[in-house]
């Protein structure tokens, strides 16, 4: 079926998935800025001066509150997006979300206010994650509820291609800022700016959803019956085994993307050797590869199903994780380039189905706490650990137990593949 024959590419269709990107394009554009942040700036701006490395740790501390937060927001706002609709509840999560981004750009630190800078900062942080996990499970249900027969994986892929734009407005920004400002002057001012470009992207995001109507799934099903009293009890209740498969199929992606950016980057700039800017300069080119895999596996999906093309990446990245040691290990730039290129264009296959799959397994009516838990709790297993866990393998044993750990996330996704089937694809 063609586009024009689907009645797709219209100005409310072009709405809808617009509405959908841009707030995973915040998502990860806020992952980027402040993980970037608290490997520079952080540790010496808001914790005291005890040792370097102890600054550091607790700069990395608050970046793990996200991933505390972010199941908590799943739960809060797919309650709500449950009982009175998707429209309002992603402007919500975009405002917590945005909004805590936006005010980070103007904390005190901690030689101006001692431990309330800290505070301020993890507070932020909590905010970033609540309104994150509220986000993802919303842009995927305006998506999908949305799309004609027939389009439901090629409308979903479109907050799943947030990722690599986020990725590269975020990484681009940080280059343009090491090229024209001094470590000094980032240090002062310069790292403020990120957290406040956010507010582009968050205007934008809501200048779209304003603009939408409520999607056509969410009101037939308040039409048929009035809303689950308590959504998550009723997900726990009745639909557990599509929870516990759903979570595992999100593993792969996740680790594919913690390894491939935040622990190859790390990798790269201090094992390897290679400058911030030389490796930042990789990944940008790699992250096309994310993209187009996205886009393959969202026609693929559509032809085929997005649980197919979802075991397909599974089977993907055991082979990525097999030759993560040779190539990555070897320390030419080209072949790491090849390795982060094709562990991307694996995540695409891995992620870029997972709008379509994941609202598939749960009813209307339970569908955004379902997809929204489901997804933030698969990414604190697949990543919130994954950048410790990759180096302490790599301090002891190298790249290759590295491999064999993404290979393993993979076969976990698998697992919860296989048993869990599309059950309700209207």
């Amino acid at each position: 079926m063609s586009a024009s024959e689907a009645g797709v590419g219209g100005p409310e269709t072009r709405r809808v998935l617009t509405a959908s990107l841009v707030g995973t394009a915040v998502e990860f554009y806020d992952f980027y800025i402040y993980a970037t942040a608290a490997s520079l700036v952080f540790g010496p701006l808001f914790f005291p001066g005890e040792s370097p490395s102890a600054q550091l740790m607790s700069a990395y501390a608050t970046f793990a509150v996200a991933f505390f937060a972010r199941p908590v927001g799943a739960a809060f706002f797919g309650h709500f997006g449950d009982r009175i609709g998707r429209k309002s509840t992603l402007v919500a999560s975009l405002l917590t979300m945005g909004g805590s981004t936006l005010l980070i750009a103007f904390l005190p630190t901690y030689a101006m206010v001692g431990w309330v800078a800290p505070a301020l900062l993890c507070l932020l942080r909590f905010g970033q994650g609540f309104g994150l996990g509220g986000e993802w499970g919303g842009a995927a249900l305006l998506a999908v509820e949305n799309a004609p027969p027939g389009w439901r994986a090629r409308f979903g892929m479109f907050p799943q291609l947030g990722a690599p734009v986020g990725f590269i407005a975020a990484n681009g920004l940080f280059l343009l800022l090491g090229l024209f400002l001094s470590p000094e002057d980032f240090r002062a001012w310069g790292w403020r700016l990120p957290f406040l470009l956010s507010a582009v992207l968050v205007i934008l995001g809501l200048w779209v959803r304003l603009k939408l109507t409520e999607t056509p799934a969410f009101q037939k099903a308040l039409a048929e019956a009035p809303p689950a009293h308590v959504p998550m009890a009723e997900v726990f209740r009745r639909h557990a085994g599509a929870l516990v498969g759903g979570t595992f199929a999100v593993v792969a992606c996740f680790a594919i993307f913690y390894l491939a950016t935040a622990f190859a980057l790390g990798y790269g700039t201090t094992t390897l050797g290679y400058s911030r800017e030389a490796f930042l300069g990789v990944q940008l080119v790699a992250i096309l590869f994310l993209a187009g895999g996205i886009v393959a596996a969202g026609w693929w999906s559509d032809a085929a199903n997005p649980r197919r093309v979802l075991m397909a990446g599974c089977v993907m990245t055991i082979l990525i994780g097999a030759l993560m040691g040779a190539l990555m290990g070897s320390g030419s730039l080209f072949l790491i380039w090849l390795w982060l290129s094709l562990a991307l264009l694996a995540m695409g296959f891995v992620y870029g189905p997972l709008g379509a799959y994941l609202p598939s397994l749960f009813p209307p009516r339970v569908r955004y706490t379902g997809a929204s838990i489901a997804f933030n709790i698969g990414g604190i297993i697949g990543g919130g650990m994954a950048p410790m866990v990759a180096q302490i393998l790599a301090d002891r044993g190298g790249l290759f137990p590295v491999g064999f750990y993404l290979a393993a996330a993979a076969i976990l996704s698998l697992a919860g593949l296989v048993p869990t089937k599309v059950r309700h694809a209207d």
